[in-house]
């Protein structure tokens, strides 16, 4: 029961924290970063005690249960190392987005944050779901809490922004819903069996013209939640108009069901369609890193421009996703988990700057560095984290990417490391026009206070860690991420997605690949 537990504590914190806020607001707020807490522990908890499990093939943690038996939907939710490593973001980043509202929100703050660790439950249930029918429940349930975050407690166009988000990403759910029907009645018809459970689906054989629709059906949904260019233009929108929590939840774990999706159901599922579209797939990769950072830098609006570093940066994970090599796989894993802590980091920055300066203008900011030194020291650590500064985890994600891709692909490799060139423009772009330069507005800000240096020093601290030593998130992923390399390879078979290795230490990524 432990996993259902982890999905469900969320939405019974955040039940809570709004019956306290009928009491006191700061009471609702310490309940809502508790059961944020309690996720973060509990996975770093499960991670403890996997052991030598961590490194099978097969989820080391299960809850399988009939659930409607007459259609084949089972109650299936399952970890491995994957959903392991991003089940952490989600508490991590939880705890973070919390700690940035503090202050931010005093309307409504008991609904606020039943509808914000809503979202966060909805998030672990898709990243926990082995089911596919759970797995579609779970997808749809987070729009409705996010909808609800910018549309009440967004900034000036929130409603429009919401409703533009809920479009896209509602469409591309229903495309996904068809293709899992698809999948469901094919492999009824093949093996007499109707089930929506993932272990039994793939290997499902499908007619390669039907099988490569019903993949493009799962990646038009995943490449919209991505989001891939040129089905992105809700993000910047969606981000420039939530409030602080918003965007750092969306931009740190929402956007990475996308790219879950991917690895753990369009891939392994449709293994032919999927190589067939790997070229593709990658051209769309490289358009988004170059996409991505040339907008950024043409921004006005600070969060804006932080939006737009993130179409760049998972255009890094598409590219690594479909490059299908160890290397590059390892880096779109390694992609997920740095841009959640530099970016959600940044549109912390964001918020506290909005908070004390009342505008997000580039035109209106600039030397708050003299008047606020820790905001100033670490909106330029951030800011050097999100271009790949070497030592730091972006740096590990896309070397290991563009070094992965070269091996398939030299020419988009090649291109696709002029998103690090055009990257740096726009970081310092961003700290010369909101921190550095003449402080011509007369501002007096008071300095980050001890929460928030404590929140953004473990984002900081954990950056650090991950660019000198990134074997953690290397090593869990890797048994996973096999599966998905096996099926861009065609060398997938249905007996071997649960088969273990032999327990013990995996290596190193690079010997991997040798």
């Amino acid at each position: 029961m432990i996993l259902t537990w982890l999905v469900f504590l969320p939405a019974i914190g955040g039940a809570l924290a709004w019956i306290a806020a009928g009491f006191n607001r700061d009471l609702a707020r310490w309940v809502a970063m508790a059961a944020c807490a309690a996720v973060l522990g509990m996975t770093l908890g499960i991670w403890r005690g996997a052991g030598g499990a961590l490194f099978g093939g097969a989820p080391f943690l299960e809850h399988d249960v009939a659930w409607v038996i007459p259609f084949g939907i089972r109650y299936h939710l399952a970890m491995d190392g994957l959903s392991l490593l991003l089940c952490a973001l989600t508490g991590l980043l939880g705890v973070v987005a919390v700690a940035a509202s503090w202050r931010e929100i005093d309307t409504r703050v008991g609904a606020f944050h039943f509808a914000l660790l809503a979202l966060l439950s909805g998030v672990l249930g898709v990243f926990l779901a082995f089911d596919l029918f759970l797995f579609y429940f779970f997808w749809e349930l987070m729009l409705i809490p996010m909808y609800l975050v910018i549309a009440i407690w967004g900034h000036e166009e929130r409603i429009a922004a919401a409703l533009k988000f809920f479009i896209f990403t509602f469409a591309g759910g229903l495309l996904m819903l068809l293709a899992i029907l698809g999948v469901y009645f094919a492999h009824g018809a093949a093996t007499g069996v109707y089930t929506f459970d993932l272990p039994l689906l793939v290997g499902t054989p499908i007619a390669p013209h039907l099988a490569f629709w019903l993949m493009f059906g799962f990646f038009v949904a995943f490449a919209v939640k991505l989001p891939a260019v040129p089905i992105h233009s809700w993000l910047p929108d969606a981000h420039t108009q939530a409030p602080t929590a918003g965007s750092i939840i969306l931009a740190g774990v929402m956007l990475k069901t996308g790219a879950y999706g991917f690895l753990r159901f369009a891939v392994p599922l449709f293994p032919a369609a999927s190589a067939a579209l790997a070229e593709g797939a990658r051209i769309l990769g490289v358009a988004g890193i170059l996409y991505g950072a040339f907008m950024a830098y043409a921004q006005p609006d600070l969060k804006r421009l932080v939006a737009y570093t993130s179409i760049s940066h998972l255009g890094f994970v598409l590219l690594g996703i479909y490059a299908g090599t160890p290397l590059a796989l390892g880096g779109a894993v390694m992609g997920m988990i740095a841009h959640g802590l530099s970016t959600g980091a940044l549109f912390m920055m964001a918020g506290i700057i909005q908070e004390r300066c009342h505008t997000r203008a580039f035109a209106r900011l600039g030397g708050l560095w003299a008047t606020a030194p820790r905001l100033g020291g670490f909106t330029l650590f951030f800011a050097l984290a999100a271009l790949g500064l070497p030592g730091l985890a972006d740096f590990i994600a896309e070397l290991l990417v563009l070094v992965g891709t070269f091996q398939v692909s030299p020419v988009l490799a090649i291109i696709g490391s002029g998103g690090l060139v055009v990257s740096v423009i726009y970081a310092l772009r961003l700290v010369q026009d909101s921190v550095l330069g003449p402080n011509r507005h007369g501002w007096r800000l008071p300095d980050l206070n001890a929460r928030e240096v404590a929140t953004l020093g473990v984002l900081a601290a954990l950056l650090i860690y991950l660019g000198l030593r990134p074997a953690p998130v290397l090593d869990a992923s890797r048994a996973p991420l096999e599966t998905v390399r096996r099926s861009l390879a065609g060398g997938v078979r249905p007996e071997q997605v649960r088969a273990a290795p032999p327990p013990g230490p995996p290596p190193a990524v690079w010997e991997v690949e040798k």
